[in-house]
């Protein structure tokens, strides 16, 4: 009989979801799902119940009684697939310029005739003084069919004719003419053999991956120590293969942090909130918690944050279980407090590794050995904190 880790895994492969579609579904944190899935934490018995119905249901072809996922996930695309926009992209690039000059930039997630990644580093080639731009994606183009294979895309010239004013369809005609979009010997997964030798050859990853992938290409750009600057969801801040990079300032937020918006596929079921039909047709969500991650040094981790407020054992409880105090929001960190103090996530949009030094995180207490402790105050759970140190608080007779 297979494990209660290996049911639901099982389920959620059956019912074609991602992860994070799985879990936004049945309200279980992404993470949480994650680490069920990879075993590393045991589900309550009335998840394995519900699992136990499901999975029986599919089997026999009859859906539970007031859920419809497995059905309606038959014909679904998976949700995993967010498009950015080429604003959000120009937006982000623009802070990073210098980084690119002579560079081999690969955009390993990314269609070169349908994502806007090519597209913006394609008509930026000559303005960022690119050395070469690589395109990697999965499977084939609906504008380019290549059987079952991935394709790749590779320049180390764009003529000057192809600039930031250029059309959409100028980069096709381009692309064409140049025969530049070659089949792949495999289906282009990033992961691959194959594109890992590519990865080998190039010097800075631009991408939005699948959010339920953010970890691994993470960790394969890291492994390979390329420089990156990556779409991914806030909830991968404390996957275990990604806060440690912040914690050891190998990684850090980029300047876009919260509000998203982004295309998604024209089968994406319609939601109560953060989803609308242009007039054109085409379908959007937006992410209030989306973010870039990177390792491209950038001005603003070096600036000192401000604080005014001071310490107060009223206004600024201990937790339950720690030594530490719980500081609601990032405007009220103290200055003069050089102890422990866990604070929301939102902090490391604003973290200054000169000024703070962060300790782990609260969160459940036992996800890894970072996360430290639950965040319970006079048994009120918190959110999960981010703990840090002040290095350079002020002297102060609390």
């Amino acid at each position: 009989m297979a494990t209660i880790n290996a049911q639901i895994r099982e389920l959620r492969k059956v019912s074609g979801l991602s992860q994070t579609t799985f879990a936004e579904k049945f309200e279980i944190p992404t993470s949480t799902l994650q680490d069920w899935e990879h075993n590393r934490r045991t589900p309550p018995s009335y998840v394995v119940s519900m699992i136990d119905k499901l999975l029986a249901s599919e089997k026999a072809d009859k859906p539970v009684i007031g859920n419809s996922i497995l059905n309606k996930a038959k014909s679904a695309k998976d949700n995993d697939e967010f498009y950015t926009t080429y604003e959000t992209i120009a937006k982000e690039v623009s802070h990073y310029t210098a980084a690119f000059r002579n560079k081999i930039v690969l955009c390993n997630c990314d269609d070169p005739y349908e994502s806007n990644f090519p597209k913006f580093f394609i008509k930026n080639f000559n303005v960022l003084g690119i050395k070469k731009l690589i395109c990697t994606s999965y499977m084939p183009s609906e504008k380019f069919s290549l059987a079952s294979n991935g394709y790749v895309l590779m320049l180390d010239n764009v003529p000057e004719t192809i600039g930031t004013t250029s059309e959409d369809a100028d980069i096709y005609e381009f692309l064409k003419k140049n025969n530049s979009v070659k089949r792949l010997v495999g289906n282009g997964d990033f992961r691959s053999d194959e594109c890992v030798g590519i990865l080998k050859e190039s010097d800075i990853v631009v991408t939005n991956p699948p959010f339920s992938l953010f970890r691994e290409l993470i960790s394969l750009v890291t492994e390979y120590n390329k420089q990156f600057l990556v779409i991914g969801n806030q909830n991968a801040i404390t996957y275990k293969e990604i806060f440690p990079l912040i914690q050891e300032n190998k990684a850090w937020i980029g300047y876009q942090f919260g509000d998203m918006s982004f295309k998604v596929p024209q089968d994406s079921e319609p939601r109560e909130t953060r989803f609308w039909i242009d007039e054109t047709g085409q379908k959007w969500r937006s992410l209030g918690n989306a973010m870039w991650l990177t390792n491209i040094d950038i001005k603003r981790r070096h600036q000192k944050l401000d604080l005014c407020k001071l310490f107060d054992a009223e206004i600024y409880p201990k937790y339950d279980e720690f030594d530490a105090i719980e500081v609601s929001k990032v405007a009220d960190i103290p200055l003069d407090y050089s102890g422990i103090m866990g604070v929301p996530i939102t902090f490391l949009n604003k973290y200054n590794p000169e000024q703070f030094e962060i300790i782990g995180e609260a969160n459940h207490g036992s996800d890894n050995s970072f996360d430290l402790f639950k965040p319970t105050v006079d048994g009120k759970l918190k959110f999960k904190r981010i703990l840090i140190r002040n290095k350079m608080a002020m002297e102060s007779a609390y």
